[in-house]
């Protein structure tokens, strides 16, 4: 009996057992599989396109720039290149994205050209008195003024044309039997550039005079002032320097890397900032067959006609030579904004059209001579292949938060990694994407924001864009001084200042268009804040100073300053800089080429 009781305990534990276990088979087991596949529904992620960065599973404002989120695009299709990054039409208008078909054509590089207007040195000429004497009056008091042929220009007293006066009469009253003598007075008279006229009225009157005219040899301009009245003058000495204006010259700086590009009889066409919307032209007549030691340069001679009197000396004039590649057949040329360069690799997006839409692909170019605004391309791409030409940093950020190939990370991330960016919650412990590059090496690449549309603006927020181009200055006055800290501190101050500029006050286009440049100020001013290395303080002055630009410009901010420019910069790249004075102090070089560059444009 007992034996049957311990038999009904352990068949009861085991049906116990046992139906606990098919409970949890039948049931357990699918409630498991229902929240996994619950789960794993794709959940919509939103993110700013202006900073891809910013990820979250909910519709918001981004916290940087407060603009409405989007939609990330889901771009699982095992179809589309693993390579590639997608973009749907709305966001590629959203950050601004535009392409190019790739063409052929001929190789023209343009070089442009800072010059200054100048006089013709063969129309300058001295206006020198013919005898000795003191300068009683002037009649010309100023330069500038206009002085015609034949016009007195100043008036002598002169104890050796009143010797010559005396003379030249008591020759007179003996002409008939000492003709020669006579005609002795009258020459020494002519030498002193007095007129029969003149000579006739002394011998008419009898009378001696102690003042004389000063008559103008030539016509022209009056550039430079030599005596004063009461001065005493020796016969030859100049009393003024005059040039004549209808024909002057324009002296274009030519730097020794574009020296092999420009030759004589070369067209030019340029402007002249103080004269908008006018165009001129001339031939290259004569090219300095040295290059001055302190600046650098070569100076090419346009020579151009002015009756009008249009172009004046010290007049800054912008040119362009075009001047083509002697190569055989057609070159491939890409745009410069095309382009994203790392020092040692060169590459483009190039844009793919598929079923599922819109994909980018970075591809690896190898680049000829710079165009200008463009680059021959030798090898990497085909003639007809569409690429991005704008908005090539948004979409190179893009593709490395998705762990694609991008410029800093030609492999792409690794699958350790998980291959995507971090979306605002938690993953378990996943870490972002790293890479093995400095994050001097990302902002250098920032791109700078060129649009040329123009936006009306808040005068508070203009007067606020003023305070950030003052603020702007001593850090260029520091680069100038090579003084690296002094540089850092400025930098300090300027970052405070563009923090406080309120992103409210613009809307709309306007709102999107700042933000764009905000990201590039604030970016490299904040390197520049913790940098130690004088020459990357240098490297980041170009990319600031470019956007400062073209911020000033967009949103119409009128500020007292010049646009300057060294094209030795970055082994001969180029690069510019904003200053409140016309003379040229280099930031890039410092003492070791103080004076290398010239203004470009006043602001």
């Amino acid at each position: 009996m007992k034996i049957s009781v311990k038999i009904l305990i352990i068949v009861a534990a085991i049906t116990m057992a046992g139906g606990l276990l098919l409970g949890w088979v039948f049931f357990g087991r699918s409630e498991e599989v229902h929240s996994h596949a619950g789960t794993s529904d794709t959940e919509t992620v939103w993110t700013c396109s202006m900073h891809p960065q910013i990820r979250q599973n909910e519709p918001g404002s981004c916290p940087i720039c407060g603009m409405d989120l989007i939609p990330l695009e889901n771009s699982t299709n095992e179809s589309i290149d693993a390579r590639a990054i997608s973009m749907s039409p709305t966001a590629m208008q959203l950050a601004n994205v535009s392409t190019a078909v790739v063409g052929e054509g001929k190789a023209v590089k343009t070089i442009r050209l800072n010059g200054k207007v100048q006089a013709d040195e063969r129309l300058v000429y001295s206006q020198s008195t013919h005898f000795s004497g003191r300068v009683e009056k002037l009649t010309v008091n100023f330069t500038g003024e206009f002085v015609s042929k034949g016009s007195t220009i100043a008036t002598l007293y002169s104890p050796e044309l009143v010797t010559a006066q005396e003379e030249l009469l008591e020759a007179h009253k003996i002409r008939k039997s000492q003709p020669y003598l006579y005609q002795a007075a009258r020459e020494k008279l002519k030498n002193w550039k007095l007129t029969d006229r003149q000579i006739d009225q002394i011998i008419s009157s009898g009378k001696v005079g102690d003042k004389f005219p000063v008559k103008a040899d030539q016509s022209g301009y009056v550039i430079s002032k030599m005596v004063n009245p009461g001065d005493y003058v020796k016969r030859g000495q100049a009393l003024y320097k005059m040039a004549n204006l209808s024909r002057v010259w324009v002296l274009f700086d030519v730097y020794e890397s574009e020296l092999p590009w420009i030759n004589k009889k070369d067209s030019v066409q340029f402007t002249i900032g103080s004269l908008p919307g006018k165009k001129f032209s001339g031939v290259i007549e004569y090219l300095d067959p040295v290059i001055d030691p302190k600046t650098r340069v070569a100076k090419a001679r346009v020579v151009v006609k002015n009756g009008d009197h249009q172009l004046k000396p010290e007049m800054f004039a912008s040119g362009e030579v075009k001047s083509e590649i002697a190569r055989p057949g057609t070159q491939l040329t890409v745009p410069k904004s095309a382009v994203m360069w790392t020092g040692k690799r060169s590459v483009v997006y190039v844009k793919l059209q598929t079923d599922q839409g819109l994909h980018f692909k970075m591809r690896e170019v190898t680049l000829g001579p710079a165009l200008g605004d463009a680059f021959i391309v030798e090898e990497g791409l085909d003639p007809g292949e569409e690429i991005v030409v704008n908005g090539t940093f948004s979409i190179d950020a893009a593709a490395q938060l998705a762990g694609k190939p991008s410029m800093m990370s030609p492999q792409g991330a690794s699958s350790s990694q998980g291959g995507a960016a971090m979306t605002g919650h938690s993953h378990g412990g996943m870490t972002p994407p790293q890479t093995d590059h400095s994050q001097h090496e990302v902002e250098k690449q920032l791109e700078v924001n060129k649009s040329d549309q123009t936006y009306a603006s808040d005068p508070e927020f203009r007067s606020q864009l003023r305070a950030v181009f003052t603020a702007y200055l001593p850090v260029k006055d520091a680069l100038v001084a090579s003084d690296v800290k002094m540089a850092s501190q400025r930098a300090k101050d300027l970052l405070s200042v563009i923090s406080k500029v309120d992103m409210t006050l613009v809307k709309g286009d306007a709102h999107k268009e700042w933000m764009k440049d905000l990201e590039v100020l604030h970016s490299t001013t904040k390197k520049m804040v913790n940098e130690s290395d004088l020459e990357i303080e240098r490297e980041m002055l170009s990319p600031l100073s470019d956007q400062l630009f073209h911020t000033l410009k967009k949103f119409q901010v009128e500020v007292s300053g010049f646009r300057q420019y060294c094209p030795m910069v970055a082994d001969n790249q180029g690069a510019y800089w904003l200053s409140d004075s016309d003379e040229v102090l280099n930031p890039y070089f410092g003492n070791k080429m103080l004076t290398c560059g010239n203004v470009e444009e006043e602001l």
